[in-house]
């Protein structure tokens, strides 16, 4: 018997024992074949075919679509945040951040900037550089330069980052070592949280469990130059 021989061979088990369960038999199967077959009850073989080759419904969702997409015009994801929004210029504003595929449904957004590349009085924490949330879900953007105020015109709101003060915190990690990775984190909310601007972050992480929609993440990496000598 060839591969095909058995191949087919072995299909067409399959088939019989699943029209089996159904009380039928295909063409050339033999009578009687497993419990509840009738003598003589055929159907043709190409729906034998179909039996053994149609794929299982409903077991999946489909193709997803492009998940949530946070993006600045001010530098690409990965490189060097530049020195305009870092504690190396002597004074620092936000970069304008943009995004796109925003879910359906979504009524808010939280953005939280933070230094993972720290681990503050010898604890997994890390450093909070900024914190925004209840930005209404009919926005795509946060402009540059957004003003340090605990409350903006269209109702978002700035907690206050590690320094105890809203708005952005620029990165400033030391000149010695390497890089750090300033990572933004943009998720999408099915309502707004009713916190006010002293929200911790812990409290606005707990009010998002069981509400995000989307996230989108975009990284910066950034540390001080090494102060220029002086001359003698």
């Amino acid at each position: 018997m060839t591969f095909r021989h058995k191949l087919l061979t072995s299909a067409g088990f399959l088939a019989i024992s699943t029209f089996a369960a159904f009380g039928q038999t295909p063409a050339g199967a033999p009578a009687g074949h497993g419990p509840g077959v009738p003598a003589g009850a055929t159907i043709p073989f190409d729906s034998v075919q179909s039996a053994t080759q149609a794929p299982a419904q409903g077991r999946g969702r489909g193709p997803q679509g492009p998940g949530l997409t946070l993006t600045t015009p001010d530098f690409t994801d990965g490189s060097t945040i530049p020195d305009k929004y870092t504690a190396a210029s002597q004074q620092p504003v936000s970069p304008e951040l943009d995004w796109t595929n925003v879910p359906a449904g979504t009524v808010s957004f939280v953005l939280i900037l933070h230094d993972p590349d720290t681990a503050l009085q010898k604890k997994t924490d890390d450093v909070l550089h900024w914190m925004v949330f209840n930005i209404p879900g009919t926005s795509h953007q946060l402009s540059q330069g957004l003003e340090s105020t605990a409350q903006l015109p269209d109702g978002t709101i700035q907690a206050k980052s590690l320094r105890g003060a809203p708005g952005y915190m620029a990165p400033a990690a030391p000149p010695a070592g390497p890089d750090h990775h300033y990572t933004f984190e943009l998720f999408a909310l099915d309502e707004k949280l009713d916190l006010a601007a002293d929200a911790t972050r812990q409290q606005v992480v707990d009010a998002m469990q069981g509400h995000i929609l989307g996230k989108g993440v975009l990284v910066g990496r950034f540390h001080r130059p090494q102060p220029t000598a002086q001359p003698q």
